[in-house]
C-alpha cells in the first residue's frame, strides 16, 4: 500500500462492517465495500434520455465502457452524503444532496480477473438535469465522454434484448480538453456488465415520479 492509497469501510455480505483495507486490497481479495452512484436523467420532448458516461481508458475496471452517469467510492469514515462530492468532480455539477431522488441499495459484485474482484454495496440516486452536454465539465482523468440513451433502449439493456447496434449522441473530449459532440454506434459489449436489476432500479424510480416530474 502507497502513503497516498485510498482506505475504504470494508463490510461483510450481509454489511455489517469489518474494519478498513485499502483500494488495492479490497479488489485483490474481494472485499465489499461502498460505492455512491448518481445517474442523470434528461427531459427531452419524446422518451427522456439516461446519460452514460465513458470511462477512462486507464480504469482498472471495465476501462472505455459505458457506466452510470456518475460514480465513485466512499472512504473511510464517510457517510452516503459525502458521495455528492463526485457529481462536481467528475461532471462539474454543483448538486446538495437533498435534491437527489433515492433509487436504493444495490449489492454488485463483478468478477474481472483472477486477481481483481469488486464487491459493491452501490447507493444509487437520480438527478434530474436539462443543461446542454457542452455545459457538463468532464474530469479528464475519470471520464472520457458522455453520452443521451433513450429509456426504451436503457429498457432493452436491462432486459437483455438490446441485441442490435445503437446509434448514440453525446460529447467526447477533444485533444484540448474539451468536451465536442459527438455520435457514435454502440452495442451491449459497449457497456458496464449491470446487472438488469440494476438498471430497474433507476427506471421504476422514473416511472413512478412520471412524466410531469420531469
Amino acid at each position: 500500500m502507497t502513503p497516498s492509497e485510498e482506505i475504504f469501510d470494508i463490510f461483510d455480505e450481509r454489511m455489517n462492517p469489518a474494519g478498513q483495507a485499502s483500494r488495492s486490497e479490497v479488489h485483490a481479495r474481494g472485499l465489499w465495500h461502498q460505492t455512491f452512484h448518481c445517474w442523470i436523467v434528461e427531459p427531452t420532448d419524446g422518451d427522456a434520455v439516461l446519460l452514460f458516461q465513458e470511462r477512462h481508458p486507464g480504469k482498472d475496471t471495465f476501462p472505455s465502457l459505458l457506466d452510470t452517469s456518475c460514480a465513485g467510492h466512499l472512504l473511510a469514515g464517510e457517510a452516503v452524503e459525502d458521495g455528492v462530492r463526485e457529481l462536481e468532480e467528475e461532471l462539474g455539477l454543483n448538486v446538495p444532496f437533498e435534491a437527489l431522488i433515492p433509487c436504493g441499495l444495490f449489492a454488485e459484485e463483478d468478477v474481472i480477473s483472477e486477481s481483481c474482484i469488486d464487491r459493491e454495496f452501490c447507493h444509487v440516486f437520480l438527478h434530474v438535469n436539462r443543461q446542454p452536454l457542452t455545459r457538463y465539465r468532464l474530469q479528464p482523468e475519470e471520464v472520457t465522454g458522455l453520452y443521451r440513451i433513450p429509456l426504451e433502449q436503457v429498457r432493452k439493456l436491462a432486459q437483455g434484448i438490446l441485441s442490435e447496434p445503437i446509434r448514440i449522441d453525446g460529447v467526447a473530449l477533444n485533444e484540448n480538453g474539451m468536451p465536442v459532440p459527438v455520435e457514435r454506434t454502440v452495442g451491449p459489449a459497449d457497456f458496464v456488465p449491470h446487472p438488469g436489476a440494476y438498471y430497474e432500479l433507476v427506471l421504476k424510480v422514473i416511472d413512478r415520479i412520471g412524466k410531469s416530474a420531469l
